[in-house]
């Protein structure tokens, strides 16, 4: 039992690590990938600007998108708290309706009236248990961790961080925004397409096609602010 348990939370984990780089490192490429194309559009040999402008957004993107993350997690808390109340409050107030969510939910998963009924009459014995079992296989809820949200915020931040950093690193080399935004596409579609490939994998879409629709947001975005900065200049 303490090892199937130890191996979903560490599932857990591992899928809300993943989940948290995907968010931040896909806006992380994305974002100063495009501001940088906008700017190269507008600035000239003035390379400095873009990578100083570049590096303001990164930071106050990635504290964004971090405390979007810490909010998501204590949000996540808050309702699960909620709703454990709210159960506590039913089995003192709505006994036996309770008692026949329980009845319900066992017949529901096939079992014969009787042995529902035997299963439910242990599940009631401790209030703790029953309460747990309501949250859920009635409401569908797991326990949040509670240091899910501070986790959330360190993971989608620094994830934002290094995926802006790609777009940007190419302008510290070069005089002439133009170039820079050359080499700057060249390594950023590329991190979006393996970027999208091996999320599609993770997710069972496509890996190919995953990578291409990826790559294709970002060229559209920094394309979008490109052409703007130029006619505007203009």
């Amino acid at each position: 039992m303490s090892e199937t348990h130890l191996h979903l939370e560490e599932h857990m984990k591992s899928t809300d690590l993943l989940s948290d780089i995907v968010i931040g490192m896909s806006d992380g490429l994305t974002v100063p990938f495009a501001l940088a194309a906008g700017l190269s559009g507008a600035v000239g040999d003035h390379v400095s600007l873009i990578w100083i402008a570049g590096i303001a957004e990164i930071a106050a993107g990635s504290i964004a998108m971090g405390l979007g993350g810490y909010l998501a997690g204590k949000t996540e808390q808050d309702h699960y708290k909620s709703e454990l109340k709210r159960e506590y409050w039913e089995l003192e107030h709505k006994r036996e309706v309770e008692v026949q969510e329980v009845r319900d939910v066992f017949l529901g998963w096939g079992l014969t009236p009787s042995t529902a009924e035997e299963a439910t009459q242990e599940i009631i014995k401790d209030d703790k248990r029953w309460v747990d079992f309501m949250m859920k296989f009635e409401l569908g809820l797991e326990e949040p961790d509670p240091k899910r949200a501070h986790r959330s915020a360190f993971n989608i931040g620094l994830s934002y961080i290094v995926g802006g950093l790609i777009p940007l690193t190419p302008y510290f080399f070069v005089s002439n925004s133009l170039d820079g935004l050359k080499l700057s596409a060249i390594i950023t579609l590329v991190c979006l397409y393996a970027f999208g490939f091996f999320k599609s994998k993770m997710t069972g879409i496509n890996p190919w096609w995953g990578g291409v629709k990826v790559m294709f947001i970002g060229a559209i975005a920094a394309a979008t602010a490109f052409t703007i900065a130029k006619l505007i200049q203009a």
